[in-house]
């Protein structure tokens, strides 16, 4: 039963989903600790960091859109974040606001554990705080052909061309690892019905990769099932880099199995 004593963990999200919460909470009661984690939204960021700092709360997830904006308002950008200048992740150390950015390792480890070919042309849509972490992710696990698709022009080529690769308004018809992490397909958006890439790059990939986790099933994902392309998902993202803001916030590393079942609960 929650008392004065226990911490409190939460999140920031444009749009605030329940898989963190389900995840974190459900660990917290297999485990027997003391902690609950909220969900939450704003349109007062500052104030909202403000409120972090002055209650105590241990730790504060970040999602898109604040990802870059909530930089400024931190104490301490530790590397994961200052690499990449995103953070996902706030740990409130006595007062003292320390960033992290946990979507990076989450990204390397999927690409990975996918087995995705790098010698494979990929397009990244977005070039805010997640299209960072990809981007970098895709750097560092061998990647060396990669077009960073933004309507923005200028964050777009500043993006590409802080990792050395290109921007194009469109993907390359080349391109067969295809990336979103924008908010479209994301759940209750302007867009949660529509594709990030033309139907016909998606037909043609060869990996589909979308960072947004909810739904589960977002229209690209569904998509690419269909056609019987191999796929990476949102849910796949956020159930481990969740695994690694809950060891930062909680000093407690939970086991795979125990991670793999919380996943599963979140996605019901």
């Amino acid at each position: 039963m929650p008392n004065r004593d226990t911490r409190l963990c939460m999140s920031l999200s444009g749009r605030p989903s329940n898989i963190g919460t389900r995840f974190h909470n459900y660990i917290y009661r297999e485990l027997g600790l003391d902690y609950i984690y909220k969900a939450f939204t704003t349109t007062d960021l500052p104030a909202a960091i403000g409120g972090v700092r002055a209650l105590g709360i241990r730790g504060c997830a970040i999602s898109m859109p604040f990802k870059e904006a909530v930089i400024e308002l931190v104490d301490v950008l530790e590397p994961s974040a200052a690499a990449i200048d995103s953070v996902n992740t706030i740990v409130n150390d006595a007062g003292v606001l320390r960033a992290y950015n946990t979507d990076y390792s989450a990204v390397v480890k999927l690409l990975r554990s996918h087995e995705v070919d790098p010698s494979l042309p990929a397009a990244v849509a977005g070039a805010g705080g997640m299209a960072k972490a990809v981007v970098a992710a895709l750097r560092d696990t061998g990647f060396t052909d990669v077009t960073v698709v933004a309507r923005n022009a200028e964050t777009g080529e500043a993006l590409a061309a802080a990792y050395g690769f290109r921007h194009a308004p469109e993907p390359p018809t080349a391109a067969k690892v295809l990336v979103n992490a924008t908010p479209i397909g994301m759940a209750g958006g302007p867009d949660a019905g529509d594709l990030p890439f033309p139907a016909e790059a998606v037909d043609a990939a060869a990996t589909v990769f979308d960072v947004v986790a909810m739904p589960p099933e977002t229209p690209l994902i569904a998509r690419a099932r269909a056609t019987g392309i191999p796929v990476i998902t949102g849910a796949e993202v956020i159930a481990l880099q969740a695994a690694e803001q809950f060891a930062l916030y909680t000093g407690v590393t939970p086991d795979p199995d125990l991670v793999r079942r919380a996943s599963e609960f979140s996605r019901r």
